[in-house]
């Protein structure tokens, strides 16, 4: 167990009645919250709770509208970032700010600026620190080449190389394998011994019970309680999250499926995208009546084997991909939709829905075989009726259907992306990263979905690098590494451990 700091005349930070409003939203209600010196501290709360508000007004990103914040007990207006790290404070962001074609030193040498030297210079500081904490890195390699848990390593030793006194975590565990996972907690245990405040946001409710010695929770932008996460269960801290808890722990049976629908096999493709990944003779089956989970760490080949199975890109050889028997590795994505499949992409906006237009036309986007056109006109009226029936059937949190997506929350728009497909009833569904960056309350709607859709006798496969995810919901398991599949396992025949070291490549220990 983490030491407990003992609370001190003078925390570390202190924010007092911090608000701040956008336009028809009030994001942070009069936020109290305090951190000591050396405290791993936890912020929860649900999608649109006001943590992300809460934390770039830390930072410097956005200027509260009221209340007043304490840095060592004085007041102080942090104006800009810059002047964050000018007082010790970092902050590693779920999605990585790295330029990929440049070396780690160089990455690091730009995010601290001119007077800090050049990445020659700060070479022998960035493996001297990178060492003392048990994350070695290599200067001069460059960030296409490292793992994704390599590449957390360079985010939290850009701030290391500061005089860190305190490290805000978005999300920092949703692209780790299991033992990256329990690496890092070990680096942030022993910072937090010498002295470093870490404010910790994760959904992931058994890490903070395992790491965070006190917990401040949102809801609705407001203060809705604090605890000790050791001293309570999961669901009492989802209770805290969202309310009602009700079926947020509930456990699925698991089934064997039908005959095959989906077949993938001897997958060849060579990627033309240097930094991207090929596949070499992949073989995949999914049975109708059942959920497949592919889990692995992001950049293994994921993005390039949802495009293939989209239609996004194409094959000549079109018996690669079979659907029902039917040779469809040449088919366009539509066409692949009027023979029963439906696709859930990783990224929301842009790539699931288009920012500015409404929910009602995003639904038209993909359902548009579901009899809302007709003789090449919109009928306008079904088309309402559908938006309509996902956002009540997937209790979608939005003021209307006319409303654009870009205005809901994050797990809003993601039960909206995945209710517009269930609803068109496919026979199979593939869906990546059902739940990224989800509360806790949205996430156990999406599986209860995904179960009945399994029930119904579709197929599904879901690509997700949250390995609780995959063993609540999967029947089968398999993960994803450089481009090779494992063997595809039994969930009841498996353990997370095991499956970590597939994601790293071990796919011995498969058999």
């Amino acid at each position: 167990m983490p030491h407990t700091p003992v609370p001190s005349p003078v925390p570390r930070l202190e924010l007092r009645a911090i608000s701040k409003r956008y336009p028809g939203c009030l994001a942070n209600d009069r936020v109290d919250l305090r951190i000591e010196p050396g405290e791993i501290h936890a912020l929860l709360g649900e999608n649109g709770a006001g943590k992300s508000t809460l934390m770039k007004i830390i930072y410097g990103v956005v200027r509260p509208d009221g209340g007043e914040l304490l840095w060592d007990g004085k007041p102080v207006s942090v104006k800009d970032p810059a002047q964050a790290r000018g007082l010790g404070i970092g902050m590693v962001f779920q999605h990585f700010s790295l330029f990929e074609t440049l070396s780690v030193a160089e990455n690091i040498a730009l995010a601290l600026g001119a007077a800090a030297g050049t990445p020659q210079q700060l070479a022998p500081r960035i493996r001297e620190v990178s060492q003392r904490y048990g994350m070695p890195l290599e200067p001069q390699r460059l960030v296409h080449s490292l793992s994704i848990g390599e590449r957390q390593r360079v985010e939290i030793v850009r701030c290391l190389m500061q005089d860190i006194r305190l490290l805000i975590l978005d999300e920092p565990t949703s692209v780790l394998t299991p033992q990256e996972a329990d690496d890092l907690f070990a680096v942030l245990r022993r910072l937090a011994a010498e002295g470093c405040s870490i404010l910790f946001i994760s959904h992931k409710l058994g890490e903070v019970r395992a790491l965070c010695q006190h917990a401040t929770v949102l809801r609705g932008g407001r203060v809705s309680g604090a605890c000790v996460p050791a001293q309570c269960s999961d669901l009492e801290l989802a209770r805290l999250m969202v309310g009602d808890a009700e079926g947020l722990a509930a456990q699925y049976p698991k089934v064997r499926g039908g005959a095959d629908f989906l077949q993938v096999s001897g997958l060849h493709w060579r990627n033309q995208d240097p930094f991207g990944v090929s596949f070499d003779g992949l073989d995949l089956a999914v049975r109708s009546g059942e959920i497949v989970g592919i889990a692995g760490v992001a950049g293994n080949g994921q993005d390039e084997l949802l495009a293939l199975l989209s239609g996004e890109v194409r094959l000549r050889e079109k018996a690669q991909i079979r659907l029902a028997g039917e040779a469809i590795a040449h088919l366009p994505p539509d066409a692949r939709r009027a023979r029963g499949q439906a696709f859930v992409p990783a990224e929301r906006l842009g790539h699931g829905a288009v920012p500015e237009m409404s929910l009602a036309d995003n639904a038209l986007l993909t359902g548009f075989q579901q009899g809302l056109v007709r003789h090449g006109l919109i009928e306008r009226r079904k088309v309402l009726g559908f938006a309509e029936a996902i956002i009540q059937r997937f209790g979608v949190k939005t003021p209307d259907a006319q409303t654009a997506a870009r205005s809901l929350s994050g797990g809003n728009l993601q039960k909206f992306i995945l209710g517009r497909e269930i609803l068109q009833q496919p026979r199979l569904l593939i869906a990546a990263h059902p739940t990224w960056g989800v509360d806790v309350g949205a996430a156990s709607v999406i599986h209860r979905a995904l179960i009945a859709l399994r029930d119904a006798g579709a197929a599904i496969l879901v690509i997700s690098e949250d390995l609780d995810e995959l063993f609540q919901i999967s029947d089968r398991l398999g993960a994803l590494c450089s481009g090779r599949l494992s063997p595809l396992v039994d969930c009841a025949a498996t353990d997370p451990l095991a499956v970590g070291r597939w994601m790293a490549g071990q796919f011995d220990t498969a058999a």
